[in-house]
């Protein structure tokens, strides 16, 4: 809401100031940078500086030091000084006095609270503006707890500023209850400080000198007075949850977790790992890593002395934008194989040239989706790897919100429409993964934690769901065995894979050209005529419907083609089959198991004749019944190759749990036909048992072919002359499959 006072301090800086200092503000009523950047210009006039700035910078301050030590009733040097620092505590949120240019009882009490707020009392008693203080007054920084800021967070900023702020380099950060990149800062300036180091020294920075200071401070219970302060503090900044005080045991034991979380050894004492690990993002750089990452190819001498070196998991890129600079980025290949052979895993990263806001957009999230996955199947990653999407620069919060969110909201979203085949990961900051991961886009997080001085990570916790920490670019090996890395802590919780699917032995499918649609809504049209089936009395939809429906989840069947190395034709032509014979015969079974595990008959059953003793039925578009789906995805899980729960078909909630997803998720019930396929091929275990063939692959013979359409449909004559009749089917799909994916 627009304050009348703010309003006010806006026009007195416009006509005093607005010719002399080179802006003017809105005159809007609402606190904001401009206005405190034409604030502190006026103040640089009325000191007689004359290169103006945004920036209340060292000249400001210290110019403003040797003039007017402290600014008070008796020193403050004319009405329009005072009626700036009046202006300036109204943007505060304080009383100035109104603006009438006199350092008023009013005007020295609210800088009191100015102060009592930011902690500086104790230094700087009384009611005058100090220039430290006068900088914290012309900045949008926060002296009172907001946006639910934390107490603790709050007490330890203060205890900062009174402690620290007479030293050279210190200023006063806010106070508002929020860790941030300045109190992360502020916080080594005052480890720095303690360990003894002189103004001018003392940088800020967690570099060789302050590293060897903390070797030498190792804090447990017991320890008292500044270093147990500056430990539990930098504990709560980290968003742990101890007194701001003395190393306890209670202290102890939320340390001991804290080690447990980034993956420290457990002691519950204050060694050099654990400052490190609170005090910077890459924590103790020197750490040995179980896992890396890098953009050269593992080649068995490397894969070898990886191994040697104690590495487990190795992220490779699944696409690389440029041969050129980096030709052995992605994935090269036999370079799996060589993973697999040596016993290590991997785990896939998706990156383009995703380094500014401009490149995240829900369009670039549903492409990027798309490209991975086609890139992840035709690998062989298998069912359930988790692709990291990759934000490779320092995006602000505000950019967050704008792109990023939006960008993984849309490869999310793609994800699902493709029937979930594989996680998703998010590679970058702390703040970017862990607001992706909170929003509910990600299920990991690869943090490159190596950019310290990114906004993103300095001020930010660790995130929960880190799988991956990237610390330090290192050299492994040597001679045909040395490699270049990022070497990573892993946490666990993501392991990759170790096993693959086989490199094709032929071109995999790729997705349909709408271009093609009339010549095969024709072809395939004609031949279903000739044959007499579909577009009767008895059937709910058109063929024309159904190859629409099929041709609109074109990127499912490509994807589950292409990862489970079989030829979309055979998806394609089973679920064309079955949905241009779904009847209402099939409807009326549907709605009976709806009423029998419901005991309501849905509103699209009413005028059906439902019966009450149908508790499964073959249902969807691949006309799949909630036990042979229970069966046949089992039977995958089983295999290895599908990510999912095994459920079982003795319980009547398991079978209505998966016939109500193949009912009403097309793309699941979809995603689930390569599997009944599979399942056809080892046999029909659990059910009617036949003798297995071989899986369906890329080079199945027109027998296999015949073969496995007619498992899909079952036994007996029936089953037999469909599957006759389907072959033709497989044949017509697959002449335009083949079209294009040799185009």
């Amino acid at each position: 809401m627009a304050d009348e006072m703010v309003l006010r301090a806006q026009k007195f800086v416009n006509q005093v100031y607005g010719s002399r200092i080179g802006m003017t503000v809105t005159e809007d009523g609402r606190t904001g940078w401009n206005t405190m950047y034409a604030l502190t210009r006026a103040l640089q006039y009325e000191l007689g500086i004359t290169a103006l700035s945004n920036s209340f910078g060292p000249t400001t301050l210290s110019t403003l030091k040797s003039k007017y030590p402290v600014v008070n009733a008796s020193t403050v040097p004319s009405a329009d000084f005072c009626r700036i620092i009046q202006s300036a505590l109204y943007c505060k949120g304080y009383d100035g006095g109104g603006i009438d240019g006199l350092y008023s009882d009013r005007v020295a009490s609210s800088v009191s609270s100015l102060k009592a707020n930011m902690g500086v009392s104790g230094a700087f008693p009384g009611g005058g503006i100090e220039p430290k203080v006068f900088k914290g007054l012309l900045n949008m920084d926060a002296y009172v707890s907001v946006n639910n800021g934390s107490d603790s967070v709050r007490e330890i900023q203060q205890w900062m500023n009174g402690r620290y702020v007479n030293r050279q380099d210190f200023y006063i950060i806010p106070c508002d209850g929020h860790h941030s990149r300045d109190v992360a800062k502020s916080l080594l300036y005052a480890i720095q400080y303690e360990l003894g180091m002189a103004d001018g020294v003392a940088n800020g920075v967690f570099g060789p000198g302050t590293q060897s200071g903390l070797k030498n401070h190792t804090v447990g219970v017991g320890t008292t007075g500044t270093w147990a302060l500056l430990f539990t503090g930098a504990m709560i900044l980290n968003a742990w949850s101890v007194p701001f005080g003395n190393f306890t045991a209670t202290v102890a034991d939320a340390v001991g977790r804290f080690q447990d979380f980034v993956k420290l050894p457990v002691s519950g004492v204050g060694d050099f790992q654990t400052w490190a690990s609170l005090l910077v993002s890459t924590g103790d750089p020197d750490r040995k890593g179980t896992a890396c990452d890098g953009v050269t190819k593992i080649t068995p001498a490397r894969a070898q002395a990886l191994k040697n070196a104690g590495y487990k998991y190795v992220g490779r890129y699944l696409y690389n934008p440029s041969t050129t600079s980096l030709p052995e980025k992605a994935i090269q290949p036999g370079e799996l194989d060589t993973i697999k052979q040596y016993g290590l895993r991997c785990f896939p990263i998706y990156q383009t040239y995703a380094r500014s806001a401009d490149y995240y957009s829900p369009d670039q999230g549903n492409t990027d989706c798309l490209i991975a996955v086609a890139a992840a199947d035709g690998f062989g990653f298998k069912d359930g790897t988790r692709i990291y999407f990759a934000v490779d620069y320092d995006a602000v919060d505000d950019e967050v919100s704008a792109y990023i969110l939006p960008y993984f909201q849309a490869v999310r979203n793609r994800m699902t429409a493709l029937g979930s085949p594989f996680s998703i990961g998010v590679y970058g900051p702390r703040n970017i993964c862990s607001r992706v991961s909170a929003a509910g886009y990600a299920s990991a997080s690869f943090v490159s934690d190596m950019s310290t001085g990114f906004s993103g990570n300095l001020g930010y916790p660790m995130p929960e769901n880190w799988a991956f920490d990237q610390i330090k670019t290192i050299s492994v090996g040597s001679g045909d065995g040395l490699i270049e890395i990022d070497n990573n802590i892993a946490s666990g919780r993501d392991t990759g894979q170790g096993d693959f699917h086989p490199t094709p032995s032929q071109t995999l499918d790729v997705g349909f050209s709408l271009s093609y649609w009339d010549a095969m809504l024709r072809e395939i049209g004609d031949y279903m005529e000739s044959i007499g089936r579909g577009d009767s009395a008895l059937y709910i939809y058109t063929r024309q419907e159904c190859l629409e429906t099929i041709v609109s989840h074109d990127a499912v069947l490509t994807s589950s083609a292409r990862r489970y190395r079989m030829r979309k034709a055979l998806i394609q032509t089973s679920a064309f089959w079955e949905f241009c014979h779904y009847s209402y015969k099939d409807l009326a079974e549907d709605a009976s198991v709806v009423w029998y595990h419901t005991a309501a008959i849905p509103d699209w059953g009413k005028d059906l004749p439902v019966v009450r003793d149908v508790s499964d039925s073959s249902t969807g578009i691949g006309k799949i019944s909630g036990r042979t789906g229970i069966l046949a995805r089992n039977n995958s899980v089983r295999a290895g190759i599908l990510d999912d729960s095994i459920l079982d078909t003795a319980k009547e909630s398991d079978i209505f749990s998966m016939w109500t997803r193949l009912n009403q998720d097309n793309v699941f019930n979809l995603s689930t036909v390569p599997h009944m396929h599979i399942w056809g091929s080892d046999g029909k275990p659990g059910d009617h048992a036949e003798t297995p063939i071989r899986r369906p692959a890329l080079d199945y013979t027109d027998a296999e072919t015949y073969e496995l359409l007619r498992r899909y449909q079952g036994f007996g004559d029936q089953a037999e002359a469909d599957a006759r009749l389907r072959v033709p089917l497989y044949q017509i799909f697959e002449k335009y499959n083949r079209i294009l994916r040799e185009s």
